[in-house]
């Protein structure tokens, strides 16, 4: 079968990514826009794999009870598959079921890549009992629309760079759907929507890096003239970024930095403040933040609390949001180290824990920080980070099998881990588990209601005996 062709398709379970698994022939079909139990009409979009193709949902046969009209009209499956924008792949299902169907990813992502036989899981809602607002709607603090060649301005449609123009954006707050409609005569690039707790929205422009000319005289992109060197490299048997005889990597040129994207807001958390560059990161949620933050504070009182006189690190540590949590815990003398690879939000880092004496930031990648501290760490200051708590939240990816070893290494008493992917969470956790720490409990939360993505907090202590 060839991409465009129709399938007749029973439904039958759903998979990490937002697709849900059907068969054809004994083949894996991964299916945009169903629910498991449905009957549905699908258009392949990918037959290049020998164990599995793609297809877009374009009619619904026998639909499960749990759809419904998607929430974002621009994304229904009465629209071609092409013109739907991404970001809502679970819109079309009522909001109990979506929170079924994650929970059932995570879960089964820890039994196969975490090697956890029975996991015990929750998934709760953002925030407190009624903070949610009706349907789980407007949010998104922060949208990323896009701008192409011909000045049109929106999202994405789904696993594509093709922008659609749509006029709602209900996953938004109201005052940056307000703004998003009224943006026009921007280049081609991305046009970022920032509201901050402080109030106001911020349109920080980011236009596409320019062109570079090739030696042949043609115009090619950077991303593109890149991507050229790096196939052309691999070609040759050689690596990226290495220089060969034939091949030399180009360096993107830089496009022009928005100064707002540098600007201070203030975003709060109960009573606490914290300051970050409008342009930098925070949680999409309005209510993400604060529910994190109290996820970790129960994280940390099953792991019987924070010692104040230990040695606490918060990896991938951002503007301190985590670190402060660790360091009420502990009280105002609490030592701990917040790591974050961007300089910026180390800086708002010192400022948000300058309350406490014991709390310090550091510029540095996770990996680098703990080779050197594990390198100039005497027998003291590894007791000290014995009876400490290790904290990391690190980005899609997990934090790997490096970051995890020297993490172990220091033997710390209890480990709590931030997680935005149900894989790198469980393949990391399986790492954690080969040296002896097991988790306490993994709570998941619904940050991004009507997507397929999900956010969970681990606590892991060593195995009894």
């Amino acid at each position: 079968m060839q991409p465009g062709e129709s399938l007749d398709l029973d439904v039958t379970d759903v998979a990490h990514g937002g697709v849900f698994v059907a068969r054809h022939e004994g083949r894996v079909v991964f299916v945009e826009g169903a629910i498991p139990g449905e009957r549905v009409r699908a258009e392949l979009t990918d037959a290049s794999k020998a164990s599995f193709w793609r297809a877009d949902i374009v009619d619904v046969l026998d639909a499960s009870p749990h759809r419904r009209p998607h929430v974002w009209a621009a994304a229904d499956v009465s629209v071609a598959p092409a013109d739907r924008p991404g970001g809502a792949d679970f819109g079309h299902i009522d909001l109990a079921e979506q929170r079924v169907l994650k929970k059932r990813v995570l879960d089964d992502a820890l039994v196969r890549f975490g090697g956890i036989a029975e996991p015990v899981t929750t998934i709760s809602p953002a925030g407190k009992p009624g903070e949610e607002a009706p349907g789980a709607l407007g949010w998104r603090t922060r949208v990323s629309l896009h701008v192409d060649d011909e000045g049109r301005i929106g999202p994405f449609a789904a696993r594509s760079h093709r922008v659609i123009e749509t006029p709602d954006l209900p996953l938004a707050t109201a005052e940056i759907e307000a703004v998003a409609r009224g943006l026009e005569g921007f280049g081609p690039g991305r046009v970022d929507l920032v509201q901050p707790a402080e109030g106001g929205v911020r349109v920080i422009v980011r236009p596409a890096a320019p062109a570079r000319t090739r030696p042949d005289g043609a115009q090619a992109t950077a991303e593109g003239a890149a991507g050229a060197d790096t196939r052309a490299a691999r070609s040759r048997g050689g690596r990226p970024g290495r220089r060969g005889p034939a091949v030399r990597t180009a360096r993107p040129p830089r496009a022009p930095e928005d100064p707002t994207a540098r600007e201070v807001v203030v975003e709060t958390v109960g009573d606490r403040r914290f300051v970050v560059d409008a342009g930098g990161f925070w949680q999409v949620h309005r209510l993400a933040a604060a529910t994190l933050t109290a996820a970790v504070r129960d994280a940390l009182e099953t792991a019987g609390g924070v010692d104040p006189a230990a040695h606490h690190l918060d990896l991938y540590g951002g503007v301190g949001l985590f670190a402060a949590a660790i360091a009420e815990a502990g009280g105002p003398g609490t030592r701990v180290t917040s790591v974050e690879s961007d300089a910026r939000a180390t800086e708002h880092a010192g400022e948000n824990l300058s309350e406490w004496v014991g709390a310090r930031a550091e510029t540095a990648r996770a990996d680098r920080y703990l080779a050197t501290l594990a390198a100039q760490a005497g027998a003291a200051e590894r007791a000290r980070l014995a009876r400490g708590v290790v904290l990391l939240d690190p980005p899609r990816a997990g934090a790997g099998r490096e970051v995890v070893d020297r993490i172990a290494e220091f033997d710390p008493a209890s480990v709590v881990y931030v997680a935005c992917d149900p894989v790198a969470l469980a393949r990391d956790l399986g790492t954690f588990r080969a040296h002896g720490y097991e988790p306490l409990r993994i709570d998941a939360f619904d940050l991004f209601p009507h997507s397929h993505h999900v956010e969970a907090v681990a606590v892991l202590a060593r195995a009894a005996g």
